[in-house]
């Protein structure tokens, strides 16, 4: 069964559209909560198995005069994950000593700390690297693609890349600030990674359909209509894209559900970024080239 994909590509753009508002609406309204990477602070795993989470934290606030920690339950490694203000390696094992005190019986599994110049420069990198990988990408693209020039120029291949990946980007984006206002989700590097990992798998998945337009212009040689022909290449793909995707999406709803809390966000993160970075290399990036090319037409004619 084929696809008018092309045909109903105002649908499918304008949905992306959509999905864009909200989440730029989610990001603006509900911002994005900072972990500890890139605010001050401490982050502290522990076990403690006579204790509940209120408990805890009233050892916290009670006990340690730490005001306001935030504590989430591993149900995987049956630990209590704490991050609260920033403390030293001193009072961590002051605080461990006055834990197994009160409990009796506590196993300190993970310590870590960030101070404010740290957690600075690390907030400053992570923009420039997502920002510097997406436009690396764009360029490798409009590179790989430089012999082909009807009827759309290479570095329009790389735009639209840029814009399918920027339109990745922004969805996982908004879609962890829900996660961070409801659910507490905090930005630290999990976050970035599954960011620049949602580009690397959009930009290979948009790759393979663009490298399928191309050798099908090239085989035209010049005949036949660009809309036909993209339509034609994201139906010949169509089904190897989906199936690709589908089976990692199946892995990371895995770790989503059964997953250790570390690495559920992150999960999560990605199942929404490969799902939109999969619809936009099918039904965003390569109806633009055909907006595009439809545009310097209607433009050369006034």
């Amino acid at each position: 069964m084929k696809a008018n994909i092309v045909k109903n590509r105002k649908w499918f753009l304008s949905l992306s559209g959509l999905f864009i508002a909200l989440s730029l609406v989610s990001i603006f309204t509900f911002g994005l909560n900072p972990g500890v990477d890139f605010k001050s602070g401490s982050v502290w795993q522990v076990r403690v198995p006579s204790a509940d989470e209120r408990t805890i934290k009233d050892f916290f606030e009670s006990d340690l005069n730490v005001s306001e920690p935030i504590i989430s339950y591993d149900q995987g490694t049956n630990s209590y994950s704490v991050i609260f203000k920033e403390i030293s390696d001193s009072d961590h094992r002051a605080y461990f000593e006055k834990m197994k005190t009160r409990f009796g019986t506590a196993e300190d599994l993970d310590f870590g700390t960030t101070s404010p110049s740290v957690s600075s420069e690390l907030k400053q990198n992570a923009i420039w690297i997502i920002i510097l990988s997406l436009v690396v990408m764009a360029l490798y693209i409009t590179f790989a693609f430089r012999k082909v020039s009807w009827p759309v120029k290479s570095y329009k291949y790389g735009i639209v890349t840029l814009i399918a990946l920027a339109h990745d980007v922004i969805i996982a984006t908004g879609a962890f600030a829900v996660l961070g206002h409801f659910m507490g989700a905090t930005v630290d590097t999990n976050f970035i990674v599954a960011l620049l990992t949602i580009a690397a798998f959009s930009s290979q998945d948009t790759i393979v359909v663009f490298d399928r337009i191309r050798e099908n212009l090239m085989n035209s040689k010049g005949k036949g209509e660009l809309s036909e022909i993209v339509d034609r290449s994201i139906n010949e793909v169509f089904t190897r894209s989906l199936n690709t995707s589908i089976s990692i999406m199946f892995v990371l709803a895995a770790v989503s559900f059964f997953g250790p809390l570390s690495m559920r966000y992150f999960a999560i993160t990605m199942l929404v970024g490969l799902f939109f970075g999969t619809y936009s290399s099918l039904f965003v990036a390569s109806p633009l080239l055909v907006v595009w090319q439809k545009l310097d037409t209607r433009f050369k004619k006034l």
